[in-house]
């Protein structure tokens, strides 16, 4: 069950105060990431969209780092047990929605019902309605850019405490294959050292997807 952090032990106490009321509280930092190996091996695996896959990893990860499960409500912070995703899927009509999924640790799990709502929502006719739930990752991926700077829309008013994480298209720099990641945080929540220890991580699972993933 999720519990609320007893904020007054909290040694980011003051900074969560000071952080909290800022009218611009969010902090945001680009990288790349190396995909290569995990490209290698999908190769043999046409049925696992690329796309979920590193969905998959990123929100592994950040269900691993415990401020990324912390959000905001009425001016405590919460923390969930899991937290589970939810992407902007492109339409025929070249508008957008969104699909959600749920995490699960098995990563043959989470495709087949990832890519099951990602097809619903493409195949369907479902109006649009965003999910108010803040127990998940908001993420997007722009295939079309390699952005080295990126900036979400917010609702300024309210206690959105939910992290934005979003993809760009991939870069071949000598024999590597780069993937540009954006990481945007509410900074009463989390510091860079936390950003950093989620990026951290995740360029070390990505360095192995054949742990996580089966093959042949």
């Amino acid at each position: 069950m999720p519990e609320y952090l007893d904020v007054t032990k909290w040694a980011r106490r003051d900074l969560f105060q000071f952080f909290l009321n800022f009218d611009n509280p969010y902090f945001n930092i680009c990288t790349r990431m190396d995909v290569t190996k995990l490209l290698e091996l999908l190769r043999g695996r046409p049925d696992v969209s690329v796309t979920l896959a590193y969905h998959y990893f990123a929100l592994r990860i950040a269900n691993e780092i415990e401020s990324f499960r912390y959000r905001l409500r009425e001016g405590k912070v919460l923390i969930h047990d899991v937290i589970n995703g939810g992407t902007t899927v492109l339409l025929r009509n070249e508008s957008f929605s969104f699909a959600y999924f749920d995490y699960h640790d098995d990563f043959e799990r989470f495709i087949t019902e990832a890519q099951q709502a990602v097809n619903e929502l493409q195949n369907g006719d479902r109006p649009f309605s965003p999910k108010e739930s803040d127990n998940a990752i908001h993420f997007t991926t722009l295939p079309w850019v390699s952005f080295t700077s990126f900036a979400h829309a917010r609702n300024w008013g309210r206690e959105d405490s939910v992290p934005k994480i979003a993809f760009g298209k991939f870069v071949k720099e000598n024999s590597c294959i780069l993937l540009p990641i954006s990481v945007e945080v509410h900074h009463a929540l989390m510091d860079g050292l936390h950003v950093g220890r989620f990026l951290t991580r995740l360029e070390e699972v990505l360095g192995k997807p054949e742990n996580y993933i089966l093959t042949g």
